[in-house]
């Protein structure tokens, strides 16, 4: 009974970081990917350095996004964090 109570403080400890810190990470990362999965041509996004596009090609992991006219440039999948509703370039 004695070593049970030495170890309860730690045990506790991992359960709180557990749910505090590693169960909202793997609900983003689930999110995240989920978002990646749906990823098509037309769709407006935005990337982890701040550029707004609009998707023109879908590869596995790569996609080409036009930044401007004649202008289209090839990323990694996993760098896009965002995706816009519909129309929201034109009104940039």
């Amino acid at each position: 009974m004695d070593s049970v109570t030495q170890f309860l403080p730690i045990i506790l400890m991992f359960a709180v970081l557990y749910f505090l810190m590693v169960r909202p990470q793997m609900k983003k990362a689930k999110e995240h990917k989920t978002l990646l999965g749906a990823l098509g041509k037309g769709d407006e996004v935005v990337t982890q350095g701040g550029l707004a596009g609009r998707i023109t090609k879908v590869g596995d992991d790569f996609v080409s996004i036009a930044i401007a006219d004649n202008v289209e440039i090839q990323m990694q999948k996993g760098a896009i964090t965002l995706v816009l509703p519909k129309g929201t370039l034109k009104n940039l």
